[in-house]
């Protein structure tokens, strides 16, 4: 049983999110909270696996409550909760140790899949939310040492931004005039480099590192 939190300041998307949950037989809702301050305050009497945060509330927003929180019990996973047009909230979630992304329009398979993946130690951006970042990603200057080892080359980042914006490997090969077996080859080398598993938490260490501008 996956023990679920729900961090939000409007109360009727919080109702709705807790029925839905509450239909999954792996799924239990432990605890609401309307605030970064109220969810802290009833932290230590809980054990939640995965908490579903807002960003943007009253008070405490979600970036600084996941950080606090997460000082509290490191291993508790945190999946945001956003609304089209807040991209630039997404690198600091990160930063504070979020493992998922999700837009309040997804649906609810989604959702589900959001749960399992981050419950199972992996990271979750929800496909609506990569289609949202398409059109606003660029690449980025590398912050990455000229003599680190698992320097990711030029041509290895201009892929990781193809993945970022969810191409497939045929159209990152057409867009690059390269062919689909190169593609597939510096995808295996990304991801021994950055010890990701797999296209999603590539778009989370991509964004960590600085390696493409929201």
């Amino acid at each position: 049983m996956v023990r679920i939190a729900l961090v939000d300041d409007h109360s009727l998307f919080r109702r709705g999110m807790k029925l839905l949950l509450a239909s999954h037989p792996d799924f239990e809702v432990v605890a609401e909270a309307a605030s970064g301050e109220e969810f802290l305050d009833m932290l230590p009497s809980l054990r939640p696996d995965v908490v579903f945060m807002d960003y943007s509330m009253p008070g405490l927003n979600g970036a600084q409550t996941t950080e606090r929180a997460l000082g509290l019990q490191p291993d508790m996973k945190v999946v945001t909760l956003s609304m089209f047009g807040d991209n630039a909230y997404y690198t600091r979630m990160v930063e504070c140790g979020a493992k998922g992304f999700l837009l309040k329009d997804s649906e609810f398979d989604e959702v589900v899949e959001a749960v399992q993946t981050v419950y199972e130690g992996g990271t979750y951006f929800s496909s609506s939310l990569l289609d949202s970042l398409s059109s606003s990603i660029r690449a980025g200057e590398a912050v990455q040492s000229a003599d680190d080892p698992d320097r990711l080359s030029e041509r290895e980042i201009e892929i990781l931004v193809g993945i970022c914006r969810g191409l497939s490997t045929q159209e990152i090969a057409d867009k690059l005039f390269i062919s689909k077996r190169t593609v597939d080859k510096h995808r295996a080398n990304i991801l021994e480099k950055s010890g990701c598993k797999n296209s999603t938490s590539l778009v989370v260490y991509a964004i960590k590192n600085g390696l493409v501008e929201l």
